[in-house]
C-alpha cells in the first residue's frame, strides 16, 4: 500500500505545471461547491439537497471565486512551498469575492437562499482553502521525504528552518538528487520539532548527526544573514570535513527550479570579505549619469566589473575599449543582454591605447566626459618576464591616453593602480609607480584647453577571483587533488571583492570630480592584510576536505613551498608616505603624492627610457635610478 501510494504522489509530482494546476482548479471548484451546501444546511440546520436558485449560489461562487484567485496570484505558488505568500493571496482574493459574494446574495436576495450565505460561504471557503493546501503540503512532502529515504542519496543538513530553509527542503526533496536528514537553527523554540516532516536540530547535536547519517553538506539558507555571522557559522563546520554550501536566489527556490548544480560552493569571500558599505550614490553619479563614459581594458576582471556598475547610473554612453576581441565580444554581449541597460548605448570598441591616432580619432567622434583606465598587464611572473612590453603598455599607453584626454577636453581620467606599485621589487609594480608619476607630471603641464582634464589614482590591493588571483588558482588545484603550490608559507596580502573594489573606484572618482583635485591618490581600506597560508587551508577545508602534512598524513591535499617568484614580496602596502587623509566615504582615504616632480623633464626621461629599454639588465638598473623606491628581487 505504501508503495502504491508512493508510486501514485510520484507520478503526480511528475505532472506538467499546467496539469497541476488544473487539478488545483477543479479541486476548488469542488470546494466552492461544498462550502455553498454547508453554508445553506448550517442555515437551515439540517441536511438539504441543492435545488432552485441555490445552485445559482454555486455557479456564482465558482464564477468569482477562481477568476480571483488567479488574478491574486493563488495559483503561481507551488503547492509543496505555501507559506506566506500564499496565505495572503488567498485573503485578499476572498476578501474581494465576499464584498461581491455577499451584495448578490446578502443585500440582493434570492428566494430559498439564505441571506447568512454571503457572509458564511466565504468564510468556509477560506477555511477550506486553507486546510486543502496544508494537507496537499503535508501529503507531498512526507511522501517525498519517504520517497527520498529508500534510495541511496547525498545526506545533507539545512542551516535555517525558516521559510528559505522549507523551500529549498521541499525543492531537494521533489528533485531527489539529495536526502534532507533534518533542519539546523539557532532558534531553541524550534528544537525538536519537525517542520513538513522534517526534524529541526541545534547546530550543537552536528557531531552525532554526523556521524549517524555520514552527513555529505550542510547548506546555509537563511539569505538574511549578517556576514559576520555567516562567517562564523562557516568556521563552526570548517573543521569537520564537511562540504558548505549556499543557497540559489530565492526567485528560483519559490518556483521549485533547484537542481544540484544551483547549490554552490561557499566563496571564500564569504570568509574574508566585510559587511558590505552602502555605496554613496550621489558621488557614483558625479562622474556617470548623462556622460559619455569610456572604459580601458574593459573585458578585464575590474574593467569588466567597472562597466557593470556604471551602466547602472544612466550614462549617455558607453564605450568599452579592449585589445582582446573575445573579451571584448563576451562583456558586450552581456551588457546587451541584461533587460535593464539594453536603452543605453554601449560602443564596443577593439584598439590599442598605444595607438595616438586612434585615440585621437575615438575621442573626437565620440567627446567622452570621463575615462576609466583599467587596462594593464598586472601578471608579475609574466611583466618580470617580459619587461619591456610590460613598461610600454603600462606606462606609455597611461601616457598617451592621458596627454590624448587632455587634448580631448576629457573632464576626468581615473587610473586604476595597485599596492604593488608602492616601494616596488618588481617591474610590473615599477611600471605602475611610473604611470603614477607620469601622470601627475601630465597634469601639472600647462593645457591650450579651456576644460583642464582632472587625473587622479585609485590604488588598491588584490581582488577575489581575478585572473590574478591565487583564488582561482588554489580552486582548480584543490579540483585536480592538489597540491596546492604555495611560494612562502609567511606571504600575505589584502583582499577586497570585484564588485566591491569597482564600487569604490566609481566613488573615488565622484569624490576627486567633487573637490577639482588633479594630483590625489585614493587608497581603498582593504580591511586586515590575509596570510595567504590561513586562505588555502580555509579553501581546502570549505570543500569538505582536510590538510595533508606530517601531523595529518591522511589528509586529502597537500601544500607544496616553492619560493618567493622573481619580484615577489612578503606583504604588500598601500602608501608611500603617512599623509592619507579620510574623506567623507569611509572606506577611502586621500592623499597627495609625495614624489618631488621635474615635471616636463621627468616626463620626458620616463617616455624615452619606455620607449627604447634595451636589454633586461638595462631596465632593472635604470627602474633603479628613477625616485620610486624600486629595489630588485632577483
Amino acid at each position: 500500500m505504501q508503495l502504491s501510494n508512493t508510486r501514485r504522489i510520484s507520478s503526480l509530482l511528475a505532472l506538467p505545471r499546467n496539469a497541476k494546476k488544473t487539478i488545483a482548479v477543479l479541486a476548488d471548484s469542488s470546494l466552492c461547491v461544498l462550502t455553498v451546501w454547508l453554508a445553506i444546511c448550517f442555515r437551515f440546520e439540517s441536511w438539504v439537497s441543492l435545488s432552485g436558485y441555490q445552485w445559482l449560489a454555486v455557479v456564482a461562487s465558482i464564477v468569482l471565486a477562481i477568476p480571483l484567485l488567479t488574478a491574486f496570484g493563488f495559483y503561481h505558488t507551488v503547492i509543496r512551498y505555501v507559506g506566506r505568500q500564499t496565505i495572503t493571496a488567498a485573503l485578499r482574493a476572498i476578501a474581494v469575492y465576499a464584498v461581491i459574494y455577499s451584495a448578490i446574495f446578502t443585500v440582493y436576495g434570492f428566494p430559498l437562499v439564505p441571506r447568512t450565505i454571503g457572509v458564511l460561504q466565504p468564510l468556509l471557503l477560506l477555511i477550506g482553502l486553507a486546510l486543502l493546501r496544508l494537507m496537499a503540503n503535508q501529503l507531498l512532502t512526507e511522501q517525498s521525504v519517504s520517497v527520498n529515504r529508500s534510495e541511496h542519496l547525498p545526506n545533507v543538513l539545512i542551516y535555517g528552518a525558516g521559510n528559505s530553509g522549507q523551500q529549498l527542503a521541499a525543492s531537494l526533496l521533489a528533485n531527489g538528487e539529495r536526502q534532507v536528514i533534518g533542519f539546523l537553527d539557532d532558534n531553541v523554540n524550534l528544537h525538536k520539532a519537525r517542520i513538513s516532516g522534517i526534524p529541526v536540530y541545534g547546530p550543537n547535536e552536528f557531531l552525532k548527526l554526523s556521524e549517524k547519517y555520514q552527513i555529505h553538506d550542510v547548506i546555509l539558507a537563511i539569505p538574511s544573514l549578517s556576514r559576520s555571522r555567516r562567517t562564523q557559522i562557516i568556521k563552526h563546520f570548517r573543521q569537520e570535513r564537511v562540504a558548505i554550501r549556499t543557497v540559489p536566489s530565492l526567485t528560483d527556490l519559490a518556483q521549485g527550479k533547484v537542481q544540484e548544480s544551483d547549490l554552490r560552493e561557499i566563496a571564500i569571500e564569504d570568509l574574508l570579505g566585510r559587511d558590505p558599505v552602502a555605496p554613496m550614490t550621489d558621488l557614483m553619479e558625479n562622474t556617470i549619469r548623462g556622460k559619455v563614459v569610456v572604459v580601458t581594458g574593459a573585458g578585464g576582471s575590474i574593467g569588466s566589473e567597472l562597466c557593470r556598475q556604471i551602466v547602472k547610473f544612466s550614462p549617455k554612453q558607453l564605450l568599452l575599449l579592449e585589445l582582446n576581441e573575445l573579451a571584448l565580444y563576451n562583456i558586450t554581449q552581456e551588457l546587451s543582454e541584461a533587460k535593464a541597460f539594453r536603452k543605453l548605448t554601449i560602443t564596443p570598441v577593439l584598439g590599442n591605447i598605444l595607438d595616438r591616432a586612434f585615440l585621437q580619432a575615438l575621442f573626437a567622434q565620440h567627446k567622452p566626459a570621463t575615462i576609466f583606465h583599467a587596462a594593464a598587464y598586472k601578471h608579475v611572473p609574466l611583466v618580470e618576464a617580459n619587461s619591456a612590453a610590460g613598461l610600454r603598455n603600462n606606462v606609455l599607453g597611461t601616457v598617451t591616453l592621458a596627454e590624448t584626454a587632455q587634448q580631448a577636453a576629457v573632464c576626468d581620467m581615473v587610473m586604476i593602480s595597485t599596492d604593488k606599485a608602492v616601494r616596488p621589487t618588481n617591474v610590473m609594480g615599477a611600471s605602475k609607480r611610473l604611470a603614477e608619476i607620469a601622470l601627475h607630471a601630465i597634469a601639472q603641464i600647462p593645457s591650450d584647453s579651456p576644460q583642464k582634464t582632472r587625473f587622479c589614482i585609485v590604488r588598491f590591493g588584490n581582488v577575489l577571483g581575478s585572473s590574478g588571483s591565487v583564488v582561482p588558482l588554489f580552486r582548480q588545484q584543490i579540483k585536480q587533488g592538489g597540491p596546492i603550490t604555495l611560494t612562502h608559507p609567511d606571504i600575505t596580502r589584502y583582499f577586497m571583492t570585484i564588485p566591491e573594489a569597482a564600487q569604490l573606484v566609481l566613488q573615488a572618482a565622484g569624490l576627486n570630480a567633487e573637490h577639482a583635485l588633479s594630483r590625489h591618490v585614493y587608497l581603498l581600506d582593504m580591511g586586515e592584510s590575509v596570510r595567504i597560508m590561513d586562505l588555502a587551508i580555509a579553501m581546502v577545508q570549505l570543500s569538505g576536505l582536510s590538510i595533508k602534512d606530517d601531523q595529518h598524513p591522511e589528509g586529502d591535499i597537500a601544500v607544496e613551498i616553492t619560493g618567493l617568484r622573481p619580484g615577489e614580496k612578503l606583504y604588500e602596502e598601500l602608501l608611500v608616505s603617512d599623509n592619507a587623509k579620510p574623506t567623507r566615504h569611509p572606506q577611502i582615504l586621500s592623499a597627495e603624492d609625495s614624489v618631488e616632480i621635474a615635471f616636463e623633464s621627468s616626463l620626458r626621461s620616463i617616455i624615452d627610457f619606455c620607449e627604447n629599454p634595451r636589454s633586461a639588465d638595462n631596465i632593472t638598473a635604470k627602474l633603479a635610478d628613477f625616485n620610486i623606491g624600486y629595489t630588485h628581487t632577483p
